[in-house]
């Protein structure tokens, strides 16, 4: 066990990484985890002993027909084993008077119990803790006792494993802390509080969790409080400030781990502790943990869980495990704000590089660019439209590869070299990207990238005007023309960005007539592309919802096609809309 120092000065233990397979080795009792079909994955020492078998003789055997026997020493048929029947219903079992065959032929009568394992929602197989009690009925009660106290820890060690396995799945803070309280409730608590630092010398009460869920009214509308200083004797302050763990009995003086000097409940000295203390009246708490999220150097906010029935209050063993899960999920919180920070850059460079969309002449233009959804990394989408010399006008989709700061970077790299390029020369769109794709790896971080650039050459206010372009491998735009008619402009299709010059093929141009009253769409694959469901479908999708929104203003129309847009994308959106005058 790892040893902290307290706020105090004195030391505090905390359990390390390795901490819990230490516990597993030196276990005195007997321990067997079996996978869903009842397949041996591991023993502890204490059971090698017990069964006077090595670990590698029974690892990969079927834990009934290996063990298992009746009073004659035969083995008894499978859907009378009730280790089995527990595999298959997926809950914590016991039973006493089992034989089970060790290494050398003599039956031993066993005190057992099994619990579920779980990850990710599903059953991974049960751990059983068992005893000998052959011969020794008189010690029968304290064995049972001893076996209780094992499935405790049994729980406990469940309970970790799945708070890590859950909060790893999700980088977004809010999300995080409704799993947590979910997961402690009612499992280990009957209520859960947790206080997070926001900045600027404040906390805040983020989350409530008790027997019917989340609290609003507890949670105090999330009001921000001033943070208090150490002097402070409130254990829920004393925490934040990086002081130990705090195990209280109200009405009782406050209970550290071992090793560390025990504090006296003492009047409110803050706002923040006036508020905590105002939640343990009214959720008549009897027993209280609070514990810091996070390393001492980094502490995050603090959990708080509370028992009301004063039969069950927590023990020491509880405040080492709570402790435990308050440092993982300290560390789960710190990387979603280094995300959320990251995201946010992302997100705000993205948005300041799209800049104000020109309107030449009859030329109408409109744009949106929809982050990637909660939980999803920022992405390197983006659009631009601006007039060039020669009285043409450029349109621009994108989509740097990959889904992070270093994309969006790129992105903002592609978007200033594109402009200069293309305003260099009066030249087809296919010369212009040959030029980018030549300069991309010489002066650009990006490694691929796909695009479509397009002319709209003719007169801004009269026209007649000539949809002149090409494609780097990016999804084909999409015009709308009266009458309800929609085609894919399929032509014009080459090589995304970033092919090595050696596979590179003559980049095609295509030209198009635009008639009046028509709508272009350009649009990146976030628009079209939803996990589960494939690429036509989306086009056929889109094509479906552009028909539908062809009459609408144009403004109108983009905001509904995102709207639009099914459930699971993991994409950013970017879309930019050109509308000619109607006749």
């Amino acid at each position: 066990m790892v040893e902290d120092a307290g706020g105090d000065g004195t030391s505090w233990p905390a359990a390390g990484p390795g901490f819990w397979p230490e516990v597993v080795e030196q276990l005195d009792t007997a321990l067997l985890v079996v996978d869903p079909v009842g397949r041996i994955l591991a023993v502890n020492p204490a059971a090698e002993r017990l069964l006077d078998r090595t670990s590698r003789t029974m690892r990969g055997r079927d834990a009934h027909d290996l063990l298992h026997r009746d009073t004659d020493g035969g083995t008894p048929p499978r859907e009378q084993c009730p280790l089995l029947r527990s595999l298959a219903t997926g809950v914590a079992v016991r039973g006493e008077g089992d034989r089970y065959l060790r290494g050398d032929g003599r039956l031993v009568t066993i005190s057992w119990s099994a619990s579920p394992l779980a990850a990710g929602g599903s059953l991974r197989g049960m751990a059983v803790l068992f005893t000998d009690v052959t011969g020794d009925h008189g010690a029968r009660r304290e064995r049972a006792a001893y076996t209780s106290a094992l499935e405790d820890l049994n729980e406990r060690l469940t309970l970790v494993a799945e708070i890590t396995d859950v909060l790893g799945q999700t980088l977004e803070t809010d999300e995080a802390l409704a799993r947590l309280g979910r997961l402690l409730v009612p499992r280990l608590a009957d209520w859960a509080a947790v206080d997070l630092r926001a900045g600027s010398g404040q906390v805040h009460r983020v989350t409530v969790t008790g027997p019917a869920g989340r609290d609003a009214v507890l949670e105090g509308g999330r009001e921000r409080l001033p943070e208090a200083t150490e002097g402070d004797r409130s254990p829920l302050v004393q925490v934040l400030n990086g002081g130990a763990p705090v195990l209280r009995q109200e009405g009782a003086p406050a209970c550290p781990p071992q090793g560390g000097k025990a504090r006296t409940a003492a009047p409110a000295d803050s706002p923040l502790a006036a508020l905590h203390d105002d939640f343990l009246r009214t959720v008549r708490a009897t027993s209280v943990i609070t514990v810091p999220l996070g390393a001492r150097r980094q502490i995050t906010g603090a959990l708080t869980l509370v028992r009301t029935d004063p039969a069950h209050p927590f023990g020491p063993a509880d405040l080492d495990v709570v402790s435990d899960i308050g440092r993982r999920v300290g560390l789960v919180l710190d990387n979603a704000r280094r995300y959320g920070r990251q995201r946010a850059v992302a997100e705000a460079m993205q948005r300041n590089l799209l800049a104000p969309l020109p309107q030449p002449g009859g030329l109408r233009l409109a744009a949106r660019y929809q982050p990637a959804p909660v939980g999803s990394q920022v992405g390197g989408d983006w659009y631009d439209a601006f007039e060039l010399k020669d009285g043409a006008l450029a349109l621009v989709i994108g989509d740097v590869v990959g889904h992070d700061l270093t994309a969006a970077a790129g992105m903002a790299q592609l978007h200033g070299i594109l402009r200069s390029l293309a305003w260099d020369r009066a030249e087809p769109p296919s010369a212009v990207v040959d030029r980018l794709d030549d300069a991309m790896p010489a002066i650009t971080t990006v490694s691929m990238a796909t695009l479509v650039l397009a002319r709209v050459e003719g007169d801004p206010h009269t026209g007649p005007w000539t949809l002149r372009w090409t494609s780097a491998g990016h999804p084909p735009p999409l015009l709308l023309t009266s009458g309800g008619h929609a085609q894919y402009l399929e032509a014009g299709q080459g090589l995304l960005l970033g092919v090595p010059p050696g596979s590179r093929s003559t980049r095609p141009d295509a030209t198009l007539p635009l008639p009046l009253g028509a709508t272009l769409l350009l649009y990146t694959d976030g628009l079209i592309e939803i996990p589960g469901s494939d690429l036509d479908s989306g086009l056929v999708r889109l094509r479906r919802h552009a028909l539908a929104l062809a009459d609408a203003p144009l403004d109108t129309l983009c905001d509904q096609l995102l709207a639009r847009m099914p459930p699971g994308s993991t994409d950013d959106v970017a879309l930019l809309a050109l509308r000619l005058p109607t006749p």
